[in-house]
């Protein structure tokens, strides 16, 4: 009734003069966090609204419809007509007049007309003239934690690409914590070529630590060289709420209605001697499946980029135990290299691979003889880490270079029995 109301107060002053928008955040709440990139004349500014700040723009509550604004500027000061192609920023994008009809109960049937007109007004236009500057919102699902946007602007003959990794903080995120540039402070860092990156990751720990150093855990399998949050964004993974009273209550609450916890916290690892820097998890249907990432930044770099030594598995299922906080925690899926090869597949489709290969270092294990993590999951793997250099911006898969170093069989032909039917050799040419 409040917000009817207020929607109503709106309404009533839209009819005596034209106003302009509301701020973009109420009285004394943090201002729209924006970023800006440019290509040559085009100037892109890309903001997500918080679910108080597109309340106090819009006078409904998007977040209630699970929804979320994205506002755009498009600084156009080329001499080509440029046209935005929106479902690039996502591919399940509402329309105005959608927006306005979700939420029609709240405005009421004398307010549906006018919140469809003022949600179409406040929209993206998408065809953007030469020497003009446009703004306007794009209306999407709502995420937590971060999200990546696309911005692609096409010309004849040409396309702009603008990446925005754009974080959502709530308090309750393990990244917010996170200062890359504090973790080895007052250290010059060794920067190593290709040969000396092999040898450094092939000494490295094969395993994760409890956090005394007594017990050693999942095996550290993933090397991801340069900036992850773009690639893995926009590859679709999420990052994880660190563990606390309200935390703990929305995962249980998850677990019970068998929901989905996209953000839903990861527990604590130990290598370098600390918890994991960052977690991060690509979410399936319900909490209890899904892939989870642990990274540490490294004591080195490779070619003037940062380098993250990190953990990958896949949650299968919930049991209980007493060597976890919170008494529950994932069984993993044994087959660790799985997960492994998804996450290279992952960022190969999305192009964010630059290179790719493999070394040795982490835990060997065969299947009839399983090495197992701190609670007790049996896993097997052939030992070998992925080693991923992350591009800026995408590449083409034809583009992809290779590191000549391991080859793995890959964990299908690691999970197949003697009698598995096997690759036949073709035949020489005449042959009977």
């Amino acid at each position: 009734m409040i917000r009817r109301s207020l929607f109503a107060i709106s309404l009533l002053l839209a009819g005596c003069a034209a106003q302009p928008p509301p701020p973009l955040a109420p009285s004394g709440a943090p201002a729209l966090q924006t970023q800006t990139q440019a290509e040559g004349e085009v100037t892109v500014t890309v903001g997500v609204l918080t679910d108080a700040q597109a309340e106090a723009r819009f006078g409904v509550d998007l977040a209630s419809q699970g929804l979320q604004a994205v506002w755009l500027q498009v600084r156009n000061g080329s001499d080509a007509r440029l046209r935005l192609l929106n479902g690039a920023i996502d591919p399940d994008l509402y329309s105005a007049d959608e927006v306005a009809f979700m939420l029609r109960d709240e405005v009421g049937a004398d307010g549906l007309e006018v919140l469809r007109q003022r949600l179409r007004d406040e929209s993206m236009r998408l065809l953007l003239a030469p020497q003009t500057v446009n703004e306007g919102h794009v209306f999407v699902p709502r995420v937590e934690g971060g999200r990546f946007v696309d911005v692609q602007l096409h010309a004849p003959g040409k396309l702009l690409r603008f990446s925005f990794p754009l974080p959502l903080p709530d308090g309750d995120f393990d990244y917010e914590a996170v200062e890359p540039a504090k973790i080895y402070a007052g250290r010059t860092l060794p920067d190593l070529d290709e040969a000396g990156l092999r040898a450094a990751l092939e000494r490295e720990a094969c395993c994760t630590l409890d956090e005394d150093g007594a017990a050693s855990g999942d095996p550290l399998n993933v090397v991801l060289i340069g900036q992850p949050l773009i690639a893995l964004s926009r590859s679709g993974w999420s990052f994880t709420h660190r563990i606390d009273l309200h935390t703990i209550e929305r995962e249980i609450g998850a677990a019970l209605s068998g929901s989905p916890y996209k953000v839903a916290p990861v527990s604590a690892l130990y290598a370098f001697g600390r918890k994991q820097d960052v977690a991060l998890q690509r979410a399936r249907q319900t909490l209890t499946r899904r892939n989870h990432m642990r990274l540490w930044l490294a004591p080195f770099r490779f070619e003037g980029r940062d380098v993250w030594l990190g953990q990958i598995s896949r949650d299968i299922g919930i049991k209980l135990t007493p060597k976890s906080p919170t008494l529950t925690t994932h069984v993993i899926d044994p087959a660790v290299d799985e997960a492994r090869a998804y996450l290279l597949q992952s960022l190969f489709t999305h192009g964010f691979v630059a290179r790719y290969g493999f070394v040795r270092g982490a835990a060997a294990a065969d299947r009839k003889a399983p090495r197992r993590n701190l609670t007790d999951d049996p896993y097997y793997s052939d030992g070998m880490r992925v080693v991923i250099v992350l591009p800026d911006h995408p590449v083409e898969p034809a583009a992809v270079q290779v590191f000549a170093w391991e080859e793995p069989e890959g964990p299908i032909a690691e999970g197949q029995s003697d009698e598995a039917r096997k690759p036949v050799p073709i035949r020489a040419e005449g042959a009977r």
